[in-house]
């Protein structure tokens, strides 16, 4: 299930409805009546973070490296 936004054309009236994908869309509005309520295109409000996601710990792999330098061998006077 998941929560969409639904605006009148009609009356400006705006909901938020939780919907299965596999229900009928909803038409009529519930504050007027008329067959004017449609369903909007709205982004997600989370953003993925922490452990086992991209923008974590795959983004900068090639800033997150270390470099290592060889060590200078002494030399026996």
């Amino acid at each position: 299930m998941a929560i969409y936004e639904f605006l009148c054309q009609e009356c400006g009236y705006r909901d938020d409805l939780i919907r299965k994908m596999s229900d009928a869309s909803v038409e009529n509005c519930p504050e007027c009546k008329n067959k004017s309520f449609y369903k909007q295109v709205s982004a997600p409000s989370f953003k993925l973070s922490g452990s086992g996601w991209y923008e974590s710990d795959f983004k900068n792999n090639n800033k997150n490296k270390s470099v290592t330098k060889p060590k200078k061998e002494k030399q026996n006077d």
